[in-house]
């Protein structure tokens, strides 16, 4: 069946975190209408308070392998056109370090005493020799929310895409077919809607029955060291052991602005209803300001501008869930991205846009994502 054309179509997709925004670009870059609806505001839960890390190879192994190295090349492509330095996008070396805390005070090494293979500022107890991940050929950050905002500012502006601030409460069908999306008791018509909500993904009944989709608490802090320029542009990926014996793996990302983003902590908790409800709790933000403190001097004195805490939506089987929903005409799903959304975000929206408009991926084949997988599954077990 032909796919309709771009000028008969009006896509709305729910959900204003990175996957909806990327898809609206691109969907408004093919010609489509689009309206995206958000409860709160673009960037507002996990694609505001995410790290912004990008890596060419570190799914090669893995199903996400050809999303993730099309999303990297995406990136550098939007941050030609979107000014990419205006979101914090460069290019990054990443370090794997193990820490040891020591039994008493924290101790740095003297300048110059620093190990050879990693930058002078990470002074503290590294044990063993430091693990290369990557470089600037394969390395890159953005800040996540800076960059959510700017490739939806510029889908409203070049493309036309709408905002509707709102919550979503039911897809409308008419038989099997989509015909518009209910958002604060008012109905907006649609012939095309794509879920992308992230964990509250699952609150929509065309995906609960389907499958199910979680949350992730994250926390993270960021703080201003006194010593900005002391800061190189290197990712640390950490293996920390506590003191008393229990070991981490936090993540501190330097930023091109001065500030430091330090990540880690996550625990099993109910989502809350609304993305402004999430909290961090105090001792996962204190445990992280311990990790900062001891890894460099630089940063143990630096001062906390944000502490913050979010819920990575993660789907039933670790992989993400993209593409046609079955069996219902018109209805989409973008969502399970896990740590990995800011990354995989441009891919997902092109290869969806793509499926939409013109009936078939090329950015990226989809099928390993394809929702189809949970049906194929219930029934093999009937």
């Amino acid at each position: 069946m032909e796919p309709p054309s771009q000028q008969q179509q009006h896509v709305v997709v729910c959900g204003g975190g990175v996957i909806g925004a990327c898809t609206a670009y691109f969907l408004g870059k093919k010609g489509v209408r689009v309206t995206l609806v958000e409860k709160s505001a673009i960037a507002c839960a996990a694609s505001g308070k995410a790290g912004g890390f990008l890596a060419l190879d570190m799914c090669d192994g893995s199903v996400l392998r050809g999303l993730a190295r099309a999303s990297f090349g995406l990136h550098q492509s939007l941050a030609e056109e979107l000014d990419g330095e205006s979101y914090g996008y460069r290019r990054i070396h990443a370090l794997g370090l193990g820490i040891e805390e020591a039994k008493g005070a924290p101790g740095y090494l003297s300048k110059g005493h620093a190990k050879a293979s990693v930058p002078a500022w990470v002074d503290g107890p590294v044990s063993g020799s430091a693990k290369p991940i990557g470089n600037p050929k394969t390395m890159a950050q953005v800040h996540p929310q800076l960059f959510t905002q700017a490739i939806f500012a510029k889908a409203v502006e070049k493309y036309g895409v709408s905002l509707v601030i709102g919550k979503v409460q039911e897809v409308k069908l008419a038989g099997n077919k989509v015909t518009g999306v209910v958002v604060d008791g008012e109905v907006i018509a649609a012939d095309t809607v794509v879920v992308a909500m992230g964990p509250w993904s699952g609150e929509n009944s065309l995906v609960s029955s389907l499958t199910s989709i979680s949350g992730l608490k994250a926390h993270s802090i960021v703080v201003r060291p006194k010593q900005p320029d002391a800061i190189s542009p290197y990712a640390l990926f950490l293996t920390y052991r506590t003191k008393e014996g229990k070991v981490l793996d936090p993540e501190i990302y330097p930023r091109p602005r001065g500030e430091v983003y330090v990540c880690g902590m996550t625990e099993e908790v109910a989502v809350p209803d609304d993305p402004q409800q999430i909290i961090p709790r105090p001792e996962a933000t204190a445990m992280l300001q311990r990790v900062a403190g001891t890894v460099s001097s630089v940063l143990a004195d630096a001062e906390i501008e944000v502490a913050q805490a979010c819920f990575l939506p993660c789907s039933e089987d670790g992989v993400p869930v993209i593409g046609k929903i079955p069996n219902v005409d018109g209805a989409y799903v973008a969502t399970g991205h896990s740590c990995w959304g800011i990354l995989n975000a441009p891919a997902t929206g092109a290869s969806l846009a793509e499926l939409i408009v013109d009936g078939v991926s090329t950015t990226v084949d989809l099928k390993p994502f394809d929702p189809l997988r949970f049906c194929i599954r219930a029934s093999r077990s009937r």
